[in-house]
């Protein structure tokens, strides 16, 4: 559970693509176990504000932490970060001319220099984990949708991330496969992981968050436990949202 202690911190974020302001003065703090999930229309800055916790895009201004550090701007202290910060995409990202086991040991063998063997063992176990063990020496293309996925949440979990960045990770999915990601999600949840999940999955949202934060035009609007945004949204902005979805 989380222990208070941030590990994320963004504070009076802003970034600008050209004229558009995509995260307007946006703070932040994710603390330690804690699931955050980040919910909005489309365009609202959700997916940015994910990827600037790992800089995958660098900010205009204001400053974020990560583990009380602020994030390094390039070379190996950036590589180091992206490897405490696991990333899971909307499409997979899987190499396709390697197995899937290949795919999972990459990182810590280049990476975080572990033995072969080491990494060999841990990579099994984690598609053991994630349902998939069945499929280690498959290539991504002989694979589902929701397999590659999962294959692609176990690649992240071997670098022995301090917190996962999920970036609408069942979006690509067809619907028969979103549950199975969904549930390794709530299972890594469950046990104390750090994520930031961006989704449209509200029954993720509902029985998975700690906090929802509700994002439009690049501002945080609303944060707060799932049970209060969904049964009592604040604004105007988010039940409007919540009824163009929740009826459907």
């Amino acid at each position: 559970m989380a222990t208070g202690e941030p590990l994320i911190v963004l504070d009076g974020v802003n970034k600008w693509f050209g004229p558009l302001h995509v995260l307007d003065d946006v703070s932040l703090s994710v603390g330690k176990g804690e699931v955050v999930v980040v919910i909005g229309p489309s365009g609202s800055g959700k997916s940015t504000l994910c990827r600037t916790i790992n800089r995958l895009e660098p900010i205009t201004s204001g400053t974020i932490t990560f583990d009380g550090q602020p994030l390094p701007a390039e070379g190996k202290a950036l590589a180091k970060l992206r490897s405490e910060v696991g990333m899971v995409f909307q499409s997979f990202n899987l190499f396709a001319h390697k197995t899937i086991l290949e795919n999972v040991t990459l990182g810590p063998v280049k990476v975080r220099k572990e033995k072969a063997s080491v990494a060999r063992e841990r990579g099994l176990a984690l598609l053991d984990r994630v349902g998939i063990a069945n499929q280690a020496d498959k290539f991504p293309a002989q694979l589902s949708g929701g397999q590659q996925q999962r294959a692609a949440i176990a690649r992240a979990l071997a670098m022995q991330p301090k917190a996962m960045l999920f970036d609408e990770p069942t979006s690509a999915l067809d619907p028969e496969m979103v549950g199975e990601v969904l549930d390794v999600m709530t299972s890594l949840a469950g046990e104390g992981m750090t994520m930031v999940v961006v989704t449209h999955e509200m029954g993720f949202a509902r029985h998975a968050a700690n906090r929802v934060i509700f994002m439009a035009d690049g501002q945080l609007v609303e944060d707060a436990p799932p049970s209060q945004f969904f049964a009592n949204p604040r604004s105007e902005r988010a039940r409007d949202f919540l009824s163009k979805i929740l009826t459907h």
